[in-house]
């Protein structure tokens, strides 16, 4: 099992996405950490599902491009 550390190396942490950018993100709880099962996109009012536009509520420690890449417009 991958540690805390190893997980989040894997993930952008230290800046946001462009706000067109549908992304994987790396959330985590009193458990651990865990990867949402769906594409985000980050805004001025924080990280929503990128499909439904739905707030995210989770608490989002990363990011990391997905080959998916950008949102058609």
């Amino acid at each position: 099992m991958a540690t805390r550390e190893q997980r989040v190396a894997q993930f952008a942490t230290d800046r946001e996405p462009a706000p067109d950018l549908a992304v994987e993100v790396l959330c985590e709880d009193h458990v651990g950490t865990y990867v949402l099962p769906f594409l985000c996109t980050w805004t001025d009012e924080g990280w929503r599902n990128a499909r439904t536009g739905e707030r995210v509520d989770s608490a989002v420690i990363g990011w990391r491009e997905r080959s998916v890449g950008r949102i058609p417009r």
